[in-house]
């Protein structure tokens, strides 16, 4: 659906009867829930929408952000994730116009002053507390407002309605529970009527049913009567894989569906160490969707969800959410789940929302929602019935529950569950040196006073906010004392109207986080490096590593690496027990630099004392990666980490986005400039999705990989663009020598021809003799950043020849580098083929001179 201001002169009510006429035009029916609440927000109110997931809360936003468009006003829509605002961002371009909608998140801005601003609930609260009443914000839209309870996050969905009094305020959630305390608030901060829009009116009503036998026959169970597409939720990634794997023996589609989803996957791009695995799943018509997968996976399974081919989706709770995957019945596989404090019962929250989501508006007339006796209970009742059916009356020893991890729960747990309110949604105000300084920061107003009112204000109890003024002197104080902040004295304040009560001496983003802090720490950092130490890429490459989020599933993967690893030598070196087991609690995950990295981080803190130590995270991921010259596979082989791979890959697009544009071009060597290619192309040739999605956001006039015209047959020549050709000349040749290095001949051999220039074919004895020559004189093959210096690879022309002479130097650990790769290239079959057409002729000592 489209929407554009009505011509000529018009008042709310034209704009009204032009909405409405629109949506009629669309085919679209409005539910009563829908029209009191558009009637309501054209009436000037604020409207808190508690309404079930499906039931068209995202057509009353539109209402509020077309009658915000027409009257010249600025609406906000927040959303709790990135990923979501992406997703509403090109939803509303797709119904206002790409000019009439702009973009703020973490990772990028685009067309800020837009009349229609979709962004993260932190950057409106920033920016409220900014601003407060002087911000250009009319109208703000909260959606999945429960996040409200979040214990981290919450408070960026309470600050906005303790600061915004000019705005309008439109709350949803199928999930808020009691809602007075809103209410209050909003018609205390506007002036104007805050009206509740509830119901339980779903588009799709739900069924429930409690599952006492095993998992695998209940979905077989589900598919047989008609009730697929069937979405299994787990609370762990693992489950998800491990409930996938179980279910491969049914055969949930017909030899026509098979052919129909063998057809979908013609296209499908199954590169990567776990796409073989994915690729058999969803032949068997069995999708996974979880954090862990790539992104072109997820948008897969999605796809072929929305096609109706996939009778099974193996996911994390990630659904409750609003992930887009249609489905007809929600099957829990247990209703415990680890909070982060311990394992418990899901919340009545969790439950609906992520039940909700069963049953597809337009498609379904019932949505199932089912949830699974625990194992042992299911184990215990086939135990009971075989011991009754035999006529020995046989004992049976009854299984027991998980020892760790595990919470019981039972039909009545599950009663309770669908017929409970969702719990009181609970403030998580908390003070933290960022809020303390936004609010500061106010021009032509008393900062001070703005920040005893927030308290005040705050929706915490009264010993609660007794605390809080008390951390805030503190922390206050820690600024004066920082320098951060300077006590503007009384006579000043007195000879100027409207002066703040204090100066503030630094700078922060429209869209400061504390990530962002920290990219100021890297740019104070940067200039402590030598620039002319052969380890400098490395040392950058870290201190870039440490302003990122610590990605907990690699990281548990190398320190379980390490401990194997220290185990092994331990055990051979005879250390008893009990010291190994000291030795392996020592153990960390590599921290390179990280003296260094602590004591400038230490010293910048210093200077700037809002930031948390723990906000510093040194780690070594794409530092070993392109250390070592590995590729995506190679790491992901090397620690295991085949179910994780996205999270691989979102590691390395944070780094990448780092090198690329915080990274000031002055101090970006050509081993940097490097580096910064490396994973541009791993995150190309991997996944492009994540890359391709945050050059648009830069660039309007990006093309995604995915839309490009890859079929125009005048395709340039590889040879053509020169800084092109020489960049995957320099990165195939230098991949024959890690080959080398590591041994891997099959791999050597799929990259040269079979035969070198006189006929005589390469074999592994034949590589075996020539290493075996090699490491009579050197220890080891370096893979390091100066032995991929491109002054090693020469480059000669061969006169009246199509091809070119290619000299790879092997660098050693002594620098005496006297033993070379000789290479033929053909120009003629590279242009061609569109890949290097490369004959090595010899693996020997230079020839001196």
């Amino acid at each position: 659906m489209q929407l554009s201001k009505p011509d000529g002169n018009y008042d709310n009510d034209d704009i009204l009867n032009n909405f409405l006429e629109t949506v009629v035009e669309a085919g679209v029916e409005l539910y009563d829930h829908q029209e009191e609440a558009i009637l309501e927000l054209f009436n000037g109110s604020n409207v808190i929408l508690n309404t079930p997931t499906g039931s068209g809360k995202s057509m009353v936003a539109l209402a509020m952000h077309y009658r915000a468009l027409c009257l010249g006003r600025t609406s906000y829509y927040t959303v709790p994730i990135k990923a979501l605002a992406n997703e509403k961002f090109l939803s509303l371009c797709s119904t206002f116009g790409a000019d009439n909608v702009g973009m703020i998140t973490g990772d990028a801005t685009v067309n800020p002053t837009a009349p229609v601003i979709c962004c993260t609930a932190e950057i409106l609260s920033n920016m409220a507390l900014r601003e407060g009443a002087l911000a250009k914000v009319d109208d703000v839209i909260m959606d999945e407002f429960h996040y409200y309870s979040d214990p981290e996050r919450g408070i960026a969905w309470q600050v906005p309605l303790l600061t915004l009094p000019q705005s309008r305020f439109l709350l949803m959630s199928a999930t808020i529970g009691d809602t007075s305390l809103f209410s209050d608030t909003l018609n205390t901060l506007t002036g104007a009527e805050t009206v509740l829009i509830q119901s339980d009116q779903r588009p799709v009503p739900l069924e429930f049913d409690y599952s006492e036998i095993p998992l695998t026959e209940k979905v077989a169970e589900l598919v047989e009567d008609g009730k697929a597409p069937v979405y299994l939720v787990h609370f762990a990634q693992r489950a998800c894989a491990e409930s996938a794997q179980s279910l491969l023996s049914h055969n949930f589609c017909s030899k026509e569906e098979k052919q129909e989803l063998s057809q979908a996957l013609t296209e499908a791009n199954f590169r990567s160490p776990y796409g073989k695995e994915i690729a058999k799943l969803l032949r068997h018509g069995i999708g996974i969707h979880h954090a862990g997968l790539l992104p072109k996976y997820r948008v897969l399974v999605e796809k072929l969800t929305q096609k109706g081919l996939l009778k099974v989706i193996c996911g994390t709770d990630t659904l409750g959410v609003g992930v887009n995957v249609p489905i007809r019945s929600v099957l829990f596989t247990q209703l415990c789940k680890f909070d982060g404090s311990g394992t418990k019962i899901l919340t009545v929250r969790d439950f609906k929302q992520i039940a909700g989501r069963a049953g597809r508006r337009g498609f379904d007339d019932i949505g199932y929602v089912v949830a699974q006796a625990p194992e042992h209970v299911i184990e215990n009742i086939r135990l009971e019935a075989k011991a009754a059916a035999s006529a020995k009356k046989k004992k049976f020893v009854k299984k027991k529950p998980p020892e760790n991890g595990f919470v019981n729960w039972t039909e009545d747990t599950f009663q309770k569950l669908i017929a409970s309110p969702p719990e009181a949604l609970k403030s998580s105000f908390n003070l933290r040196h960022n809020l303390l300084l936004n609010t500061l920061s106010r021009r032509n107003e008393d900062g001070c006073a703005a920040l005893r009112k927030l308290i005040s204000d705050s929706h915490e109890t009264d010993a609660s906010k007794a605390k809080l003024r008390k951390r805030a002197r503190s922390m206050f104080t820690a600024l004066v004392r920082g320098g951060v902040l300077t006590i503007i004295p009384p006579s000043k304040r007195a000879a100027e109207p409207n002066t703040p009560k204090v100066e503030y001496h630094v700078d922060l983003q429209e869209d400061f986080t504390m990530n962002q802090a920290l990219g100021l720490w890297l740019l104070e950092a940067i200039p402590q490096l030598d620039q002319e130490s052969p380890d400098y890429v490395l040392n950058l490459l870290s201190l870039v590593e440490a302003i990122l989020e610590h990605p907990a599933a690699i990281l548990k993967a190398q320190v379980n690496k390490r401990k194997s690893e220290l185990i092994s030598e331990l055990k051979e070196d005879g250390v008893d027990y009990e010291e190994r087991m000291e030795r392996l609690e020592q153990v960390t995950h590599p921290m390179p630099g990280k003296d260094f990295i602590f004591q400038t981080f230490n010293t910048f803190r210093a200077k700037h004392p809002w930031l948390e130590a723990e906000n510093i995270r040194p780690k070594n991921i794409a530092r070993e990666m392109f250390e070592d010259f590995m590729s995506f596979e190679d790491y992901i082989k090397t620690y295991k980490l085949e179910r994780s791979e996205a999270i691989l890959l979102r590691h390395l697009s944070e780094v990448y986005k780092v090198l690329a544009q915080t990274v000031p071009p002055n101090f970006k060597t050509e081993e940097v400039i490097e580096a910064e290619e490396y994973f541009r192309d791993h995150l190309t040739n991997v996944d492009s999705s994540l890359l391709d999605e945050w050059e648009t956001l830069r660039n309007p006039d990006y093309v995604p990989e995915s839309m490009r015209d890859h079929t125009t047959p005048d395709k340039a020549p590889i040879t053509r663009d020169k800084r092109a050709f020489a960049r995957l000349l320099h990165n195939q040749v230098f991949e024959l020598v890690k080959r080398l290095h590591h041994e891997d001949f099959t791999g050597l051999l799929e990259r040269i021809q079979p035969i070198d220039a006189t006929g005589a074919p390469w074999t592994t004895a034949r590589f075996d003799q020539i290493l075996d020559d090699y490491y009579e004189e050197h220890h080891d093959i370096r893979l390091d950043p100066e032995a991929r210096n491109k002054k090693h690879l020469q480059v000669c022309d061969l006169p009246d020849s199509p091809h070119k002479r290619i000299t790879q130097t092997i660098t050693d650990p002594d620098n005496l580098n006297d033993w070379q790769l000789s290479l033929l290239l053909d120009l003629k079959r590279s242009d061609e083929t569109g890949t290097l057409h490369l004959t090595l002729e010899g693996i020997s000592p230079v020839m001196s001179s």
